[in-house]
């Protein structure tokens, strides 16, 4: 590979012109004849830089409303041809074709006119046709040319612009073409998926998956691997899209268990914090106020919660912040923190406090992916159950207040690990159970956990007295369920279907519980 390779002649037709007017004088400055169209040569022009158009290049005008311009020979075989192949010269030389060494595209915006609510025509409108076909032409025969697709690439490609005399080395070259496909790629991927969206066709037969890097981490889950963070645009407001205001640089874990706090307290209409620990709710509460509702989440298991992830569904202020850090955490997430929220966590300057500007919303049609050796599983998100979709099996019928709070647990227990309990009351878990391989054993760990809380704080008796109790899944045997009802929960909630319902039901009714199914299972692995 020819390294250095001087530039003489260079295309640039972009979209996002951020940059545009520094690289193309550095590159007038050396006396590089500039192909460009339409809006990029007007700017150019204004900028004081003369520009050649393609179409005087070419010998040929632009057709079709412009959706034809450097679709020509005159230009794809100036990118293309091999500077050391005698044939490929000749053929230059034969049809008066000159070599084009820089190729600055990038591509209409596509993914914006999506993410923007743009109707068909106007996401049609905005593929690109001939911008991909410039970069994949360039990136093929980076050998011989550079190509540029992000004016963040700009900086680094004018260094070594500068340090090699008006040359470009091959291994930038050649990083600036594995950049280029990767663009191309997930271009492709994203209308890909717009047309699969289209046509209500959720499992196409080739889903393609892309991201953007946000940032190398430390390492991931252990000090031995390494990682970064991507974000892919599926998800408004999701924790991909969260401004880091303070703290250290986030690690893999905290990355991942602030999604996990994100995405629970977003379920929730009320003000609620949740407390996640190694991914999974060590507490989690709805209140008058974010400040009303922190006491009451982290009652629920206050020695877990140490060093934990707090989400917010609702700004913090200053009152809510100065109780939240009472205690250390890892990451506060929120929509927003005002003034003097800021200021007081500000004091704690190993505490990464992340702003969303909005909430997810949890009904969102989207997909989940997760990776298996060979492949990965997608699968739509897990939906929720509403008041209408209980059915009562036991004589007693739940209390309106029971019934709240059963579908508060039920929200709750959707994300925590299977097998799952949650107690819960007055819209407050007391007890949580999570990840055990018997469901008895999840019962009685959440019971404890409600002991342990009761004891900690000096009360008389458990908080799971009066509670009740939600199940992710259906209990097999009545022994989780008399495990819940020893530790004084008055009402369960849980999918049913069981080939022992039967069982379970004589065991709620002899011990005077309510129990509602909802036909709907949460399992989360």
């Amino acid at each position: 590979m020819t390294d250095p390779l001087p530039i003489a002649r260079a295309l640039i037709s972009v979209s996002d012109k951020t940059g545009l007017a520094g690289l193309a004088e550095a590159l007038a400055a050396r006396g590089v004849e500039i192909l460009s169209t339409g809006g990029t040569a007007q700017a150019l022009r204004y900028a004081g830089i003369a520009v050649t158009d393609v179409s005087a290049h070419t010998g040929h005008p632009e057709i079709l409303d412009g959706r034809v311009k450097t679709l020509h020979p005159a230009i794809h075989g100036g990118i293309l041809a091999r500077r050391d192949d005698d044939g490929h010269r000749a053929a230059l030389a034969a049809h008066g074709i000159g070599a084009i060494d820089l190729v600055a595209v990038n591509l209409y915006p596509f993914e914006d006119t999506v993410a923007g609510g743009g109707d068909f025509a106007a996401c049609v409108e905005n593929i690109d046709i001939g911008g991909p076909a410039l970069i994949r032409a360039a990136a093929k025969n980076h050998e011989f040319v550079t190509v540029l697709t992000d004016p963040a690439d700009y900086p680094t490609f004018l260094n070594d612009y500068k340090e090699n005399d008006g040359a470009i080395s091959a291994e930038l070259r050649r990083s600036l073409a594995a950049r280029a496909y990767a663009r191309t790629a997930a271009y492709d991927s994203a209308i890909s998926r717009w047309f699969a969206a289209q046509d209500a066709e959720p499992f196409p037969e080739r889903l393609t998956v892309s991201g953007r890097r946000r940032q190398i981490l430390r390492y991931g889950e252990n000090p031995h691997q390494e990682a970064a963070f991507y974000a892919d645009g599926s998800a408004p407001y999701g924790i991909a899209d969260a401004v880091q205001v303070q703290g250290k640089a986030l690690s893999y874990n905290n990355i991942n268990d602030s999604d996990a706090a994100w995405e629970l307290a977003a379920e929730f209409d009320r003000p609620t914090v949740a407390i996640i620990k190694h991914a999974n709710p060590c507490g989690v509460a709805s209140a008058d106020s974010v400040a009303d509702a922190w006491p009451l989440a982290l009652a629920c298991d206050p020695v877990s919660a140490f060093g934990g992830i707090v989400a917010c569904n609702r700004p913090l202020d200053g009152a809510a912040a100065e109780r939240i850090a009472d205690i250390f955490s890892e990451v506060i997430v929120a929509p927003d923190a005002d003034t003097e929220a800021r200021r007081i966590l500000a004091a704690k300057p190993n505490l990464r406090l992340l702003l969303t500007e909005h909430m997810p919303d949890p009904a969102a049609d989207r997909l989940t992916v997760r990776s298996v050796g060979g492949g990965f599983l997608v699968q739509s998100r897990d939906a929720g159950v509403t008041a209408g979709d209980l059915a009562v099996k036991t004589r007693r019928v739940p209390t309106k207040t029971e019934v709240a709070d059963m579908l508060f647990a039920f929200t709750v227990c959707k994300h925590v690990k299977s097998n799952a309990i949650v107690y819960a009351k007055d819209r407050r878990t007391v007890g949580i159970g999570a990840g055990q391989m018997s469901r008895v054993d999840s019962a009685r760990i959440a019971a404890q956990k409600a002991a342990d809380a009761a004891s900690a704080a000096g009360l008389e008796e458990s908080p799971a007295r009066g509670s009740v109790v939600a199940s992710d899944a259906f209990f097999p045997f009545a022994d989780g369920l008399l495990a819940a009802a020893d530790a004084g929960a008055t009402a369960v909630i849980q999918p049913g279907g069981s080939v022992r319902d039967d069982e379970v039901i004589a065991a709620a009714d002899e011990r005077g519980l309510a129990m509602v199914f909802t036909g709907l299972r949460h399992f989360r692995h």
